[in-house]
């Protein structure tokens, strides 16, 4: 690394100059607008501040967006926590019917704003979301907010259903680099935050990202810390760690990092949120980057793995305040990781592939009645499994789930990941139901272990897996909601549409021959816990 930076001197002020030949040359000039985006929301903070005095008399804020346009503003609500006197802060990233439905119980509708955020306003979860909601409230206009690009479908349907407001985000910049944009600052008007001081911390960062005198400057070394220990040691699972109060960060990082830098067969792979162990877990493709407050203890486990060998990577903020400083490190970081790697850090080529055959999914349902999912290759008591030719061969023999998820994770060698996708409710008990099944498989089998709730996680590490290192090996797990919901045009249900994303997605993993189950359970409690137990047997 030491070595890069003396390197990195000449190359590091393209950066600034906006010059593409720094990556690939291909259009990355024209995704840079995040440059310069603090000091030109200084300018306008005005606007802000009076937004968040409107809200001040409702009881509830509901975001609805995906990938960039609502996991900073997820970090955010997390990191701050209710502010006094402003309303509590929701996020809503999913086409799960039961989370759909878990939401809405919480909320006083006739209370509730709505903001509503997309770049493009194609986004097919923001517009059903939106629809679904809308037509709940009584088609109350007054009771949304948009935050999108000029000139975008939404800002058009904004006008024409008359929103209280339309936030406008800056063309220049791409999904997951506008956290400090109007897809962050607005969210975090309404939640009450002081979004003055938090750019005013955040221009400092960007002052000392400015600098070249790479090894003074945050944001280049730690890109060049990532990209060249992936490039030259084959540490490309960054494993993200983070005291409680700042737990959320590691959602964001992981869409920066996964999304920026998974694609042409090469990336960075985030993990987030995988309880620390003892060294012996771990192989030797990682990199720990954990993030803490200024004054909270630190984990002993961390010195012990520094110790073993690992690198270990210590950010820390002297207050909530300096999360902005945290995004825009990050954003210069993966910027120049990206130039490492040789890739165009703001394109996500894989993204749509999902998107489009979730699409024919969705038409075949509503010309047919039914979605197109094929036959399963085995059934269990109360589930279904599916895989395509190549990965059924590997399951030859194998006649129970266990002996089945024995014979697909034990592919598994030094190097690879494995990826549990799980389109249900992102709910507590689900969390830790998947958590627990991550952790046996890392200390089992040494390697990394991602959990992702899906379809959020599509807008996200969902590019990496597809189009990064063929290096991971999947499993889909889908469920028959608890309750379904209807769809406003009343077309289908959510159900439906939480189903098609997962069997689109999964068709693009085979696709791109990745190693690759789906696992369909009947009822999502009793199937979890008989996929859990499935699981220690296949371990032991």
């Amino acid at each position: 690394v030491k070595a890069a930076s003396a390197a990195w001197r000449a190359e590091f002020p393209k950066l600034w100059a906006k010059d593409k030949s720094l990556w690939t040359g291909a259009d990355e000039d024209k995704w840079l607008g995040w440059l310069d985006i603090v000091a030109r929301e200084q300018r306008d903070l005005p606007s802000l501040e009076a937004f968040a005095q409107e809200v001040k008399s409702l009881s509830d804020v509901v975001l609805i967006g995906m990938g960039g346009s609502s996991l900073g503003s997820e970090v955010l609500a997390q990191s701050f926590g209710q502010q006094a006197g402003f309303p509590k802060f929701h996020a809503l990233d999913s086409t799960s019917p039961d989370q759909i439905a878990a939401l809405e119980a919480k909320l006083d509708l006739g209370k509730t704003l709505f903001i509503v955020a997309s770049k493009s306003g194609s986004t097919l979860e923001p517009n059903i979301l939106k629809d679904y909601f809308f037509a709940r409230v009584g088609k109350a206009g007054k009771q949304f907010v948009a935050i999108t690009d000029p000139g975008s479908s939404m800002e058009k349907e904004a006008k024409e259903k008359g929103y209280a407001h339309i936030f406008y985000g800056e063309p220049t910049i791409g999904g997951r680099y506008s956290v400090l944009s109007r897809f962050g600052l607005v969210p975090g008007a309404a939640m009450g935050i002081d979004i003055a001081r938090l750019l005013n911390a955040t221009a400092e960062a960007v002052m000392r990202c400015k600098s070249e005198d790479i090894e003074s400057n945050p944001g280049a070394m730690l890109g060049l810390a990532l990209g060249v220990l992936a490039t030259k040691h084959g540490r490309d699972k960054i494993t993200i760690s983070a005291t409680s109060a700042l737990k959320s960060v590691g959602g964001w990082l992981e869409q920066l990092i996964a999304e920026s830098t998974g694609k042409i067969g090469k990336g960075l792979i985030p993990v987030d949120l995988e309880p620390l162990a003892a060294p012996s877990a771990y192989g030797w493709d990682r990199v720990f980057v954990h993030v803490a407050l200024a004054g909270e203890a630190e984990l002993v486990e961390l010195k012990v793995l520094e110790d073993a060998g690992q690198p270990v990577i210590r950010i820390t903020l002297s207050d909530v305040y300096e999360l902005g400083q945290l995004f825009f490190v990050s954003e210069i970081a993966v910027a120049i990781a990206g130039a490492v790697l040789g890739i165009n850090p703001f394109d996500q080529p894989d993204v749509e592939a999902s998107k489009v055959k979730s699409r024919e999914l969705t038409k075949e349902y509503e010309s047919s009645g039914k979605l197109p999912a094929g036959e399963p290759v085995r059934r269990f008591e109360g589930m279904a499994l599916y895989a395509d030719a190549k990965n059924a061969k590997v399951l030859d023999g194998c006649n129970t789930l266990s002996e089945v998820l024995r014979a697909h994770f034990r592919q598994a060698k030094a190097g690879d990941y494995i990826g549990l996708l799980a389109f249900i409710e992102q709910s507590q008990v689900h969390f830790s139901a998947l958590q627990a099944m991550r952790t046996k498989l890392r200390d089992r089998l040494k390697v990394a272990t991602c959990a992702e709730f899906g379809p959020r996680f599509l807008h996200s590490t969902g590019q990496a897996y597809k189009g990064g290192p063929n290096s991971g090996i999947f499993l889909t797990v889908t469920a028959k909601p608890k309750h379904d919901v209807q769809l406003a045009n009343g077309k289908m249900s959510f159900g439906v549409v939480q189903e098609a994303q997962a069997i689109g997605d999964f068709a693009v993993l085979n696709e791109r021959g990745r190693r690759a189950l789906r696992l369909h359970l009947d009822e999502v409690g009793s199937g979890l816990a008989a996929l859990g137990a499935a699981l220690d047997t296949a371990l032991a």
